[in-house]
């Protein structure tokens, strides 16, 4: 169940969707900079219930490499850092909209430099180039807004995978189903496996997409 504070945040960004899409994306960039005044304030590096989530979404990947991953929404670069163990041959790009938290990620990645790169970037804005094997998107998609908004961003994320590749939308539950309709409506886009994580204080989703065509990932 949605807890009431999480009411009260999804209601302050759909006001925030009411604006155009370059305003809406100027207020974010200021509320994520200044919400990110302080390292780390949603404490996703220390808190077991999202160690709990990365790991999870971790063990729904089905593939045993991949070539190209973004992440969209990375913020600090927490899990970033994990998907770059996990795939130790992959080039990483991590997008947010804060650079306060992009300075963050990538001192937090160093050590893979030269395969990990962090862009500063609005999903709904972007400029990315497709042909990632894997794109990630997790506690983000209410950000967005709802109707066309969140219609666009589910767009433009899928149109930024390769053949065969891989969305992976990580969110609350039941929100998810509202939140991933539009990947579940996306012509050619296969939904191939969903998890619900019931038992924890805050439920959630991972679904998992793939496109048409062969996957390189693998290969």
């Amino acid at each position: 169940m949605t807890r009431f504070p999480d009411i009260l945040h999804r209601a302050l960004f759909r006001s925030f969707s009411l604006l155009g899409r370059r305003s809406q994306g100027a207020v974010l960039r200021r509320y994520f900079d200044w919400w990110h005044r302080r390292p780390d304030p949603w404490r996703l590096a220390t808190d077991a219930y999202e160690q709990h989530k990365y790991q999870t979404t971790l063990g729904q990947l089905p593939d045993p490499a991949y070539r190209r991953v973004l992440e969209a929404g990375c913020s600090e670069g927490v899990f970033t850092e994990l998907l770059a163990a996990t795939y130790p041959d992959a080039e990483i790009t991590g997008v947010d909209i804060s650079e306060k938290a992009l300075e963050r990620a990538r001192l937090r990645n160093e050590k893979f430099a030269g395969r990990v790169r962090f862009l500063h970037a609005d999903i709904l804005e972007h400029d990315l180039r497709p042909g990632f094997d894997l794109v990630i998107c997790a506690e983000t998609l209410y950000y967005v807004g709802g109707g066309d908004r969140l219609r666009h961003a589910s767009h433009r994320l899928t149109s930024l995978l390769a053949a065969g590749g891989l969305l992976v939308l990580v969110h609350p539950w039941p929100e998810a189903t509202r939140l991933h309709r539009f990947a579940d409506a996306a012509p050619g886009l296969s939904k191939i496996a969903e998890r619900v994580e019931r038992d924890v204080h805050r439920p959630f989703s991972v679904s998992l997409y793939r496109a048409p065509g062969e996957s390189r990932a693998a290969s």
